[in-house]
């Protein structure tokens, strides 16, 4: 396991943790005023920033400046020149492609300068893009056998592991020997339990429901809670068209698939 970066001994209350942007900047500006009302002490970013949008600068010069970690994504890694992502269907790579000549120099430079996970010791938090287990692959977890796969290194996990990847709103409770899929609304963390979660897509929601979502983790309480924001897709679609992307990246912000 990553141990990546720790607070020192401050420990902040509340956390907004955040993913999947995919350089959609009207779901991001909408999640970012959303989380004004939920008195938010620090905001961290599980990532794929670019990727299928039409603003990838604006989105990667937002969260540099806001988030106190941001992980690297799939899609940013690819961005950035650290992966092979010559098997992703046509589209996706030119997508890609184009976001790595629309992005500043000093944006790409954050991309490849991001890690693949980093450990909030103070808050028994871990946070990832894919599962925990294989960090460089970016493994999904979206379903309990999965999340069966952390099993044998349950011990190295901290007590929460958050994660995105999916774009899906996904909790699973691990024992030693079983593994629970829960509700994904309001979370109460367990003593003996650890849990995997999947915080949804800011930018690219694909359960349906094409409002943006987000989470927020009270440190203190032990308690997560998944939210949901509308916001102006209409202006997002037309920024993808604009950007000469795939139509369907357009299409399927309306639909939330």
């Amino acid at each position: 396991m990553t141990t990546g970066s720790c607070y020192g001994t401050r420990l902040p209350m509340r956390l907004g943790i955040f993913s999947d942007i995919h350089a959609n900047y009207e779901a991001l500006s909408a999640t970012l005023e959303s989380f004004r009302h939920d008195a938010i002490d620090e905001y961290h970013c599980l990532g794929d920033v670019v990727g299928y949008g039409g603003s990838p600068n604006e989105c990667a010069s937002i969260v540099r400046d806001l988030a106190t970690n941001t992980i690297l994504g799939n899609h940013d890694a690819a961005v950035a020149g650290r992966m092979d992502y010559s098997y992703y269907y046509e589209a996706a790579r030119n997508a890609l492609d184009e976001h790595t000549r629309m992005l500043s120099s000093s944006n790409l430079a954050w991309l490849k300068s991001l890690p693949y996970s980093a450990r909030v010791e103070s808050a028994d938090l871990e946070l990832c893009h894919g599962s925990p287990v294989r960090l460089e692959e970016f493994d999904y977890i979206f379903a309990p056998e999965q999340a069966r796969e952390c099993l044998p290194v349950l011990d190295e996990m901290a007590q929460l592991t958050l994660i995105g990847h999916s774009h899906l709103c996904k909790v699973f409770a691990l024992t030693p020997t079983t593994v629970e899929e829960l509700p994904a609304n309001h979370v109460v963390l367990e003593d003996d339990k650890k849990y995997v979660i999947s915080v949804g897509s800011v930018g690219q929601p694909r359960d349906y429901d094409n409002r943006a979502s987000y989470v927020v983790f009270d440190v203190d309480k032990r308690v997560l809670e998944f939210k949901r924001i509308e916001y102006d897709v209409e202006v997002a679609a037309r920024k993808v068209l604009n950007a000469n992307l795939e139509r369907n990246f357009a299409h399927r912000l309306y639909i939330g698939v």
